[in-house]
């Protein structure tokens, strides 16, 4: 006999810009919002009765409605917002999960005095996931498609060989990887003691970027270790970091026929099949609660 498991629902990629008018000059946060509740849902399934269904419609109006009445000052605090709503408001939803995805602009130079005119970065995007059971509130920020390379300071060799490997050896290569990153902090409530967001955002970033640049790599999971651990030794408010890093391969190319010599100089980019290196750097202490979430894969 079936049995109806984990279920939820909800309204996803809900796209909302809010616009911050400090008289002439304008301030945007831009997001794209999923949203998913579950709880006493099993009627909707096995009878088809919505007595305690929140239409998805409702959802999206409430992600708008909340840019409104609460403005957007993190990505993270806006989805602590739209979660404790759904779980307090409604009697059969007993959990929520807001996921968050933020895009950022920053003011073309030269806006005279108005301050209303942005250009789109394109470096990463900025995620947060938030989930709320009632009682505890979960709190992963993140970032994916942060792209990053070396040009030297790196290696590969005395790896395993067999029949069927052809990859040289080399004491001298590119390495280049596009960073998607989950970091979990030790918060799970109250205003008072809440992180600045922002502040630790930008923070945690930097460290896997300085992490990246100062590590000589004999391996890309040796240079995730060495980004995971410094986040974890400079922040302590962050519990947990899951990275997960695809290897952008770069192969030197062959000029011999060209009578040519190559010192690693001329390279070309394979976009696949592509290495991926994936591991979670926890405090001493902690227990990993990171998900591996596929849909974050490049």
């Amino acid at each position: 006999m079936p049995v109806l498991g984990q279920n939820q629902y909800g309204k996803a990629e809900n796209r909302v810009l809010k616009v911050t008018r400090d008289g002439a000059v304008h301030h945007l946060k831009d997001l794209s919002v999923s949203v998913s509740l579950s709880g006493d849902m099993d009627a909707v399934h096995l009878t088809g009765s919505n007595a305690h269904v929140l239409t998805t419609d409702a959802t999206k109006n409430t992600v708008f409605a909340f840019a409104k009445e609460h403005g957007i000052d993190s990505a993270e605090r806006f989805g602590v917002h739209l979660a404790r709503h759904f779980v307090d408001s409604q009697s059969a939803v007993t959990s929520a999960r807001i996921r968050v995805e933020e895009y950022g602009w920053e003011r073309i130079a030269g806006d005279g005095p108005g301050g209303h005119s942005f250009v789109r970065t394109g470096q990463e995007t900025r995620t947060a996931q938030i989930t709320f059971d009632g009682t505890d509130l979960t709190v992963v920020s993140g970032l994916k498609d942060l792209v990053v390379l070396n040009t030297t300071d790196s290696e590969f060799r005395g790896y395993v060989k067999d029949r069927y490997t052809t990859l040289p050896e080399t004491d001298d290569r590119i390495l280049a990887t596009q960073v998607h990153a989950r970091w979990r902090y030790s918060w799970t409530g109250g205003e008072e003691t809440a992180p600045d967001w922002d502040a630790c955002y930008a923070a945690t970033r930097g460290h896997l970027l300085r992490a990246f640049a100062d590590t000589y790599s004999r391996s890309l999971q040796q240079t995730l270790y060495a980004m995971g651990a410094r986040v974890v030794d400079h922040r302590p408010e962050i519990d947990e970091i899951r990275l997960s890093l695809p290897n952008r391969h770069h192969f030197l190319v062959d000029l011999s026929p060209f009578g040519l010599k190559n010192d690693n100089e001329v390279y070309y980019a394979a976009d696949r099949p592509y290495g991926l290196i994936e591991a979670t750097v926890l405090r001493e202490g902690a227990e990993a609660a990171i998900p591996v979430d596929l849909t974050n894969l490049p």
